[in-house]
């Protein structure tokens, strides 16, 4: 299942990109996509599958905090 949570892309290497998801990082193939520094992707099974927006990559974060900081509210 992919949960499509936006990674900002933090370095960039050939066609592989660190990628940081609020402190947990991990590289990803980027053959798919031409992501630049900065720029937010979403990742399946090792590939970047699209470059996000930046204003629309915020707002699926906003909505992503709102869950795991309300599963703590139950």
């Amino acid at each position: 299942m992919c949960l499509a949570i936006p990674g900002r892309v933090v370095s960039v290497k050939g066609d592989r990109a660190v990628v940081d998801y609020g402190g947990t990082v991990t590289e990803a193939n980027i053959s798919l996509v031409v992501p630049e520094v900065g720029d937010y992707v979403i990742v399946h099974a090792g590939f970047a599958i699209e470059k996000l927006d930046v204003n629309e990559a915020k707002r699926a974060l906003r909505e992503w905090n709102k869950v795991f900081l309300g599963a703590g509210k139950q």
